[in-house]
């Protein structure tokens, strides 16, 4: 008999961004299987373009020290919460993989063979998808995560996590167990439309 399906609706509905994390320790070998499962996420032209670095330990510490500076850590109310995290998942992609690719033959027809030549990098595309899909792996588990966004120090992060100078980070996701407590986001405080007014139904009889 095949197992129950997991309820994804669940899933989406409960996933929040933990801004809180206690000094718990977590199964990091549990985590690392969870980021091998979430490669299972599509990549075009099966690329295989994604890659996920999980930093425990000593290189946790080095994270924050080339991801952040000491402004942020001497003055972000949330600093000393993130920075108990247990560890690190750094998800970068490589961009080289993906125009040598399509300069196959099976895929050159495409035009796709130079960087430039790409309306939409899917190497990012992928890498958001495959970041999704530990969220929710890792929100199955229990586990607390938070997005880290590469809005800087990105080539200092992939320099730790010893990749290709062509690779790119496109984010990384704190791992660790949940505080009892939690911040809030203040952006949460926004006024946005609801889902349901940003989903357009065309053709409908």
């Amino acid at each position: 008999a095949r197992p129950p399906k997991v309820q994804i609706h669940d899933l989406l509905r409960s996933r929040r961004m933990t801004r809180s994390f206690s000094s718990a320790p977590i199964d990091v070998d549990l985590v690392t299987h969870l980021c091998t499962e979430a490669l299972r996420a599509p990549t075009a032209g099966n690329c295989a373009g994604v890659a996920m670095a999980v930093l425990e330990s000593d290189f946790v510490r080095k994270f924050f020290d080339v991801a952040t500076d000491d402004s942020w850590r001497d003055s972000a109310a949330r600093a000393p919460e993130l920075m108990r995290a247990s560890c690190v998942v750094v998800i970068s992609s490589d961009p080289a993989l993906y125009v040598t690719r399509y300069a196959e033959s099976d895929k050159s027809s495409s035009g796709l063979s130079q960087l430039d030549e790409w309306p939409v990098p899917y190497w990012h595309v992928d890498a958001g998808m495959a970041t999704m899909a530990l969220l929710l792996l890792l929100e199955d588990a229990g586990l607390g995560a938070a997005v880290w966004g590469n809005f800087r120090h990105g080539r200092d992060v992939s320099d730790l996590c010893q990749q290709s100078a062509t690779s790119e980070v496109t984010a990384m996701v704190l791992v660790g167990t949940k505080a009892a407590t939690d911040r809030r986001s203040t952006s949460l405080e926004r006024q946005t439309r609801l889902r349901a007014e940003r989903v357009l139904r065309l053709g409908a009889q």
